[in-house]
């Protein structure tokens, strides 16, 4: 058992977690990793994990975790991210990038592992970056299955500065992706300035598009082009066979939602066979 896991199997859980989170930021700089950053104010309320996963439907398994952050309760992430103030931003980004490592490596993750990342938060990404690999060489997590998601859902201030953190996790061989696609503020002028590994399909497109023309529409040619340029679709909030099965004829082949399995806190839930059978229809 390493170092962490002992740790934080010991007693005093939380005061462990602290000094744990203590040490990393003291190991690359204190108290700003990276001096531009904003927010790099102290929490005052602690966070933990759930994760939800990605399946890859041609081979019927799990090929990714997302980490979701929840708080100390259980509460969702709205409630959570509702506290943090802005000169706690970076401070959050980071301490969930943490969380979200040594909870998976204590859990015994072996898929790739997707961190959503605060785009206004970071301003160097090789040195922002530093407080990640440090966790994830601490609990011998394999960094080669981080994936990073940016979210549509917040506005992006930096659109060019965004681009190069995202071409710079790119040259260090970590996955990239686009989260809630179609929804958000910067749709395909995004696309246009970079391209990622997987482009994540909003809830909005997915929605009941066994029964939408519109959106059926919509999608596949989201899928065309995202396709000619390399990237990989997946399907997110997923929640019924209609669903899934007009989308697998479009052919994508990732998919997330609660058709396969709802977010588990501090655990890892796979999906059944009997499950794929139902939803394949065989």
């Amino acid at each position: 058992m390493g170092y962490t896991s002992r740790m934080l199997q010991a007693g005093g859980k939380q005061e462990a977690w602290r000094m744990f989170l203590k040490g990393l930021f003291g190991e690359v700089g204190n108290p700003h990793p990276c001096g531009r950053c904003a927010g790099d104010a102290l929490l005052d309320f602690d966070v933990r994990m759930a994760f939800q996963p990605i399946v890859d439907a041609q081979t019927r398994t799990v090929y990714a975790y997302e980490a979701l952050v929840r708080g100390m309760n259980g509460e969702g992430a709205n409630a959570v991210i509702a506290r943090v103030r802005r000169e706690q931003l970076y401070r959050f980004d980071q301490t969930c990038r943490v969380k979200a490592i040594v909870t998976a490596a204590r859990l015994g993750m072996k898929a790739r592992l997707s961190i959503n990342f605060a785009p206004n938060a970071v301003y160097e990404p090789a040195t922002c970056i530093r407080l990640t690999l440090a966790a994830a060489e601490r609990c011998g997590f394999d960094p080669k299955k981080l994936i990073f998601e940016v979210t549509e859902s917040e506005r992006i201030l930096d659109v060019p500065r965004v681009v190069t953190i995202i071409k710079d996790y790119q040259g260090r061989g970590f996955l990239t992706a686009i989260d809630d696609f179609g929804a958000g503020y910067a749709g395909l002028n995004l696309l246009a300035e970079f391209q990622p590994d997987l482009v994540k399909l909003d809830m909005a497109l997915i929605r009941d598009i066994d029964e939408d023309r519109v959106r059926r529409s919509i999608t596949s040619g989201i899928v065309v082009t995202c396709r000619s340029l390399g990237c990989q679709i997946l399907a997110e909030v997923v929640e019924t066979t209609a669903e899934y099965r007009v989308l697998r004829e479009m052919g994508i082949t990732l998919f997330q939602g609660y058709l396969f399995a709802k977010p588990a806190l501090e655990s890892l839930p796979g999906v059944s066979t009997e499950l794929w059978e139902q939803v394949e229809g065989s």
